[in-house]
């Protein structure tokens, strides 16, 4: 594992929260309105995404792997989707409350993880160790906030970091719908570039920590779009 420098203190405001909790929800309800009825085992789909995590690292000690840290911090990604929507669905699809009590726990700082009637200190477990422990308490349809935070720290991401990524994969997704990918007809080169490369120079002027920062996003994308298409 290369030796990346110390992460500063990391911190996600309820601002930024929120509106993946609600980013999330719509996600979901587009899938299916009755998505927190439907009672899926989003723990499951955490542990799922934990093993493909363990691959990406690399865990075979007999054949030489090097760790894609790229498809790694992915992985990181995906697995938030679906811890929001655990939250939401244990509160019954009250976005409010699931930031409520996730705040809560993420306030605690918690430097260890009981599991299996053992205490896990996060701060002596390898990246490997605690991606095998997400994937044990995703099977036991439990999740640890501090464990997350501790594996972003660990692949050299913040919350800001999670946080842009996880918005801009939602807001991209969502313009790409709206101007005719499922038709066809959207053009993904604007100017000679990819849209994805627009949506990281728009990610860096934005203020994410504002509390329309999704339309705000879209309405910048909008303006490229036209301006070059």
């Amino acid at each position: 594992m290369p030796a990346f420098p110390k992460a500063v203190t990391m911190t996600i405001s309820e601002t930024q929260l929120i509106t993946m909790l609600e980013l999330q929800d719509g996600m979901n309800s587009k899938v299916n309105p009755a998505w927190v009825a439907a009672n899926n085992n989003w723990h499951r789909a955490i542990q799922v995404e934990g093993v493909e995590a363990i691959e990406h690292h690399g865990w075979k000690w007999w054949k030489k792997q090097e760790c894609d840290w790229a498809q790694l911090r992915m992985e990181l990604v995906d697995i938030w989707h679906f811890i929001l929507s655990a939250s939401i669905q244990s509160k019954l699809g009250d976005v409010v409350q699931a930031k409520t009590e996730m705040q809560t726990e993420l306030d605690l700082h918690q430097k260890s993880v009981q599991f299996d009637g053992q205490t896990y200190v996060l701060a002596q477990l390898t990246l490997l160790e605690k991606l095998d422990l997400l994937a044990g308490l995703a099977a036991a349809k439990r999740s640890s906030l501090a464990l997350f935070e501790a594996l972003l720290h660990d692949c050299d991401m913040e919350w800001n970091d999670l946080f842009k990524q996880y918005i801009g994969k939602n807001v991209l997704n969502v313009f790409r719908q709206d101007h005719g990918y499922k038709a066809g007809t959207y053009i993904k080169i604007w100017d000679g570039r990819e849209d994805n490369e627009h949506l990281v120079e728009v990610l860096e002027i934005a203020n994410l920590d504002s509390a329309n920062v999704r339309d705000e996003l879209y309405s910048s994308l909008k303006a490229r779009y036209l301006k070059v298409c």
